[in-house]
């Protein structure tokens, strides 16, 4: 059983789950709790949150389920950390993408921040399908600290749309549907990457970015 546990930890690791939590030791503890989160979203994506006990979390990342209770409160207090910590990955990388294009028009900063968030949802579709999918699961306080963020991130692709039809580059009669559509798109990616396999998370990215540009551009009235 021990070392059925460690060759699924193993490929989780490979494939990518480890990568979420490579740079937060200081905030996630040593590194039997890090071994506990790649172990609880392989869990979590496997048999989604309710099918998951922390003995399952446990044997995955080759510990005693008494060993989980050292690092987190139950098993809502585990899920919320990886939603929360992937949630503030998230955010950060629309900002981040947002900032790289300095002072562009909205246009440019539109393509990168769809970009950067499509290619983030398809780089790390099993960590991403957790926490956009199983929300309902966190406490009421929980759900709040998480819904905070996701207001953020709407807030921030709502001020470029809105940018962008003060300035005539976007013709986007409803922008709060259109945000809506726009980050609606990218989450979905989650929950099918990757079915064929013929794109790169990058190459999805820049797809997506520029439908979405076309989706926001002003239409011919011949059209």
């Amino acid at each position: 059983m021990a070392k059925a546990t460690a060759a699924g930890l193993d490929e989780a690791q490979a494939n990518g789950l480890a990568e979420m939590w490579e740079d937060g030791e200081d905030r996630l503890g040593p590194a039997s709790a890090r071994r506990l989160l790649v172990a609880a979203v392989d869990a979590f994506a496997a048999r989604g949150y309710h099918g998951t006990s922390t003995r399952d979390i446990a044997d995955r990342a080759g510990l005693s389920p008494a060993g989980v209770y050292v690092h987190f409160a139950s098993k809502e207090d585990l899920f919320f950390r990886i939603t929360l910590l992937g949630h503030e990955r998230t955010l950060h990388n629309a900002v981040t993408a947002v900032q790289s294009v300095g002072e562009a028009g909205p246009a440019r900063r539109l393509h990168a921040v769809i970009e950067a968030q499509t290619t983030w949802q398809a780089r790390h579709h099993t960590t991403a399908r957790v926490v956009e999918y199983d929300l309902p699961c966190l406490s009421p306080e929980h759900y709040e600290q998480v819904a905070a963020i996701r207001r953020k991130i709407t807030a921030l692709v709502r001020g470029i749309l809105n940018e962008g039809v003060r300035a005539g580059v976007f013709d986007v009669p409803d922008v709060d549907g259109m945000t809506l559509a726009l980050l609606s798109m990218v989450t979905d990616v989650a929950r099918w990457y990757p079915s064929n396999g013929r794109q790169s998370p990058e190459q999805l990215g820049t797809l997506y970015a520029d439908l979405a540009l076309r989706m926001a551009a002003p239409h011919s009235s011949d059209s």
